[in-house]
């Protein structure tokens, strides 16, 4: 019997969700953690639910509350070793992210080149994938808030006024919001060089997260949106652990 899956990734401030029918993605959406009323429309008792989850334990308590009230008996999905040509090289494999393990799996279903995988959420990661599937390793920096809000508490004259790029700023919110690109981007640039380096040719570059669409104008190289990313990687891994 086909069930519908909801598969949902819970990131640090907001979480997304797809709702897939007979193999097709029906309906796509993302909130914070202080609104759950959209995702309760689509939980219903014949539903297959899988999360991948980085949230705080008080928002996993809150979906753990949402969905045992609808009825619904949620997968936690978890970091692994190995999956479809896939390889996890961390010292400590479920150190790994669940929402990074997600991506690799699905960049890897996306091309057989190497990659470059880049979440630009709270946090940035940047993770090296070869063509042959090992994960070579990946940074972690802080993202677009985290980074302002470092500027905030750190300094005595920064205002929390927005600003924006500038290849010279001439206001100091400007030169806040143009330093973050600059830093996040050359973060990914470098990363991008060094497997361009060790692949002996230029990877590929996948960006998700909900800064990506911010980073992208300002990269030197080319990088493709994939919103879905972690959503696709789960929906791979449901897959094989849900009989149609």
């Amino acid at each position: 019997m086909n069930r519908r899956r909801v598969l949902i990734d819970c990131g640090n401030t907001r979480m997304k969700w797809a709702v897939i029918e007979h193999g097709q993605w029906r309906e796509q959406g993302s909130s914070d953690y202080a609104d759950w009323s959209d995702l309760k429309t689509h939980l219903t008792i014949d539903t297959d639910c899988f999360i991948a989850s980085v949230a705080n334990t008080v928002h996993e308590q809150q979906l753990a509350a949402v969905l045992e009230a609808a009825g619904v008996v949620a997968n936690w999905l978890t970091t692994g070793t190995e999956f479809a040509g896939v390889r996890n090289t961390y010292q400590n494999p479920r150190q790994l992210g669940v929402d990074r393990w997600m991506g690799l799996i699905a960049a890897h279903a996306r091309t057989p080149e190497p990659v470059l995988v880049v979440s630009a959420g709270t946090a940035m990661t940047v993770d090296a994938l070869a063509a042959d599937g090992e994960f070579l390793g990946g940074i972690i920096v802080p993202g677009v808030s985290l980074m302002r809000q470092a500027l905030l508490q750190g300094t005595a004259r920064i205002a929390e006024t927005s600003g924006h790029w500038q290849a010279f700023p001439l206001t100091t919110a400007d030169a806040v919001q143009s330093g973050i690109v600059a830093a996040l981007c050359g973060a990914i640039e470098q990363q991008h060089a060094r497997l361009a380096e060790a692949s002996s040719m230029p990877p590929q570059c996948l960006l998700t997260g909900g800064d990506a669409e911010m980073l992208l104008p300002h990269l030197s190289m080319h990088a493709e949106h994939v919103p879905a990313l972690v959503l696709e990687g789960m929906e791979r891994v449901a897959g094989e652990g849900v009989s149609e």
